[in-house]
């Protein structure tokens, strides 16, 4: 298609023609990767075409034409690099992450995790582990010979118990590195016709709620993704919450409720032009923390004194004055959320751990460590040694080094085709 194969790892100027009929195609630049230094360990050619989709719909059809050649699967060149050595598991999924980032901390984690931020740790782990078992194996089997020390067990289990406390300090972080991947969670909750939708309008800056005067106009649940200082949160549109006679009405009211307890933040919505209940009778439902958002103050002559929000302190965290129609309030609002986003996720780009499969894999290592250091086990150097080779298939596991074909398939099946 090009006439030459070019230098390796330089960009060559060329023309790009149909092998079948010799018309050019594009003229574009060309890259030769010869294996095994190529992103996945194989030789690998790159076209660098010009965008328009009729230059690479024709390239493609002239590839397919080709002896040997197909599209490739989602994920199968990154597959390919986890399968020749070329990444761990860990990496192949930071890559995924930093692919499906959408804010700049989510960005900062996942491409730490893709340069090794857990990977290298745990395989330096593991080396250690293998190491520290071959010595107790040797003690086992060639007690008998003269060049294998007497008293192996010792520094084995001062290893162990080095290696314990390293990766019971990684799981001490583990939630924040998994919040920041999955984001923060707010609820909009609230009786009918406090102006939920309408927040959650102005927070979107779009008609993504249909308002209306008419209580229970909202029956689902609406998601809305906001990048607030770096930091994803999620926002949630929920039905008012009230007895319903209608068993549509009443599914939206339980998905609320529901949505709400699952919440990490919910702000409570309510009329402020109306006559306020007692403070304890606007708690409400949802999750543990909880927000006050007096709103439509632009319906009133004067707004509410600080002495009458105040008087909600108690039970609500935080309190504040908004009206949906007019904007005015919600940007304080908006600034107290990311407050509340950055003070959640403080620290957690340093995280080692950000899914739960990571944890799931550490906790046995160190549950296995841990039994390998209980009083009396260094007696039996057989046990001792079987609790040593648990956690070093638990970190193993964890690179993808053992049993992961049960998990490769959901992990490439996310990728884009090019990747």
């Amino acid at each position: 298609m090009i006439g030459q194969l070019p230098e390796p790892r330089r960009a060559a100027f060329c023309t790009i023609s149909d092998p079948e009929t010799n018309h050019p195609l594009d003229q574009a630049l060309a890259l030769w990767f010869p294996g095994p230094h190529s992103e996945t360990g194989e030789d690998m050619a790159e076209l660098q075409l010009h965008g328009g989709r009729a230059v690479i719909a024709a390239t493609l059809k002239a590839l397919g034409r080709l002896p040997g050649l197909r599209p490739a699967e989602p994920g199968e060149f990154t597959r390919r690099a986890f399968q020749n050595g070329r990444l761990d598991l860990t990496k192949v999924e930071g890559l995924a992450d930093l692919i499906g980032a959408e804010t700049e901390a989510q960005r900062r984690q996942a491409f730490r995790q893709l340069t090794g931020g857990l990977g290298d740790r745990a395989e330096t782990w593991r080396r250690r582990l293998i190491e520290v078992l071959a010595r107790v194996e040797a003690g086992i089997d060639f007690s008998d010979e003269g060049d294998v020390p007497e008293d192996l067990v010792a520094p084995a289990l001062k290893t162990a118990a080095g290696l314990r406390d390293e990766i019971e300090a990684a799981l001490a972080g583990a939630g924040r590195g998994e919040r920041l991947r999955d984001g923060l969670t707010v609820a909009i909750a609230g009786p009918p016709n406090a102006g939920k939708s309408s927040l959650y309008n102005r927070l979107a800056r779009r008609d993504a709620a249909i308002v209306s005067p008419h209580p229970g106009t909202t029956r689902d649940v609406l998601e809305l993704h906001l990048d607030l200082d770096g930091y994803p949160v999620t926002v949630l549109d929920t039905a008012g919450i009230r007895p319903a006679a209608d068993p549509v009405e009443q599914e939206g009211v339980d998905r609320a409720r529901a949505r709400a307890a699952a919440a990490d933040l919910v702000l409570w919505i309510v009329d402020a032009s109306e006559q306020l209940p007692d403070s304890r009778a606007l708690a409400g439902e949802g999750a543990e923390l909880r927000w006050l958002v007096l709103n439509k103050i632009d319906l009133l002559r004067a707004h509410p004194e600080q002495s009458r929000s105040q008087a909600y302190s108690a039970v609500f965290a935080q309190v504040f004055l908004t009206s949906a129609k007019t904007g005015e309030g919600v940007q304080c609002l908006l600034e107290g959320m990311a407050r509340h986003a950055e003070a959640a996720f403080g620290g957690s780009e340093s995280a080692l751990i950000t899914r739960l499969r990571h944890r799931y894999a550490l906790e046995q290592a160190h549950a296995a460590l841990s039994r390998a250091l209980f009083p009396g086990l260094a007696a039996n150097e057989d046990l001792l040694a079987e609790e040593l080779r648990a956690a070093s298939v638990a970190l193993g596991r964890l690179l993808g080094r053992v049993d992961v074909e049960d998990v490769l398939d959901v992990i490439f099946r996310d990728f884009c085709i090019g990747k």
